[in-house]
């Protein structure tokens, strides 16, 4: 996982409440344990019709939402069955933050060991946020602010040791193996008995 410090980027909006993660990503695409690729399945039934073609009326089948990377989505975003490759198809898409006023617990765990960040606000500023899609926003990982274009600037809350392992670019797994020398000290020190 790269380090994350900062994410500046236009939003895209979708404001439906309750987007689960079979919307996110069909439980049929899930027969993989890559991330790569799987931007491409990614909202699919709601971005294309049966026949697969592109559904225009979609958000994100839009020219002008290409290159945003923040997603701004209506409440009780990531709701549904835990499914790890939810996260990892948002970052496949290219979104490095999600931003809503409430974002399932599951989901959200899920994304900050994977390096999408998720920013839970107030229902004014997400009010704002709904109501100018491509708005220019700064997400600032070290000082946990969200930064609007209008100049409005909040906090947000992140649990320490993912803003931790977001900043220095290690999951968890990442963070054991840089405490290997303690605990393999640690291990010395205990007598083993069979």
């Amino acid at each position: 996982m790269k380090a994350i410090k900062k994410i500046v980027s236009r939003t895209v909006v979708m404001p439906t409440t309750d987007i689960d993660t079979d919307q996110i990503i069909p439980a049929r695409f899930l027969t993989t344990t890559s991330r790569e690729g799987l931007g491409r399945f990614a909202f699919n039934d709601l971005r294309r019709d049966a026949d697969g073609n592109d559904n225009e009326g979609f958000v994100l089948n839009r020219p002008e939402t290409r290159g945003c990377n923040v997603l701004v989505a209506g409440n009780n975003f990531g709701c549904g069955s835990s499914r790890e490759h939810a996260p990892w198809a948002l970052l496949d898409y290219g979104f490095k933050a999600v931003i809503s006023t409430e974002i399932a617990d599951i989901f959200k765990n899920n994304s900050l060991k994977n390096g999408l960040v998720p920013v839970v606000v107030t229902a004014d500023v997400h009010q704002n946020l709904l109501a100018r899609p491509g708005t220019e926003v700064a997400i600032d990982i070290e000082t946990q602010t969200l930064t609007i274009d209008d100049g409005t600037s909040i906090e947000f809350p992140m649990d320490g040791f993912a803003r931790y392992c977001l900043l220095q670019g290690v999951d968890q797994l990442g963070f054991i193996r840089q405490q290997i020398a303690a605990i393999e000290s640690f291990e010395e020190q205990r007598p083993w008995t069979p």
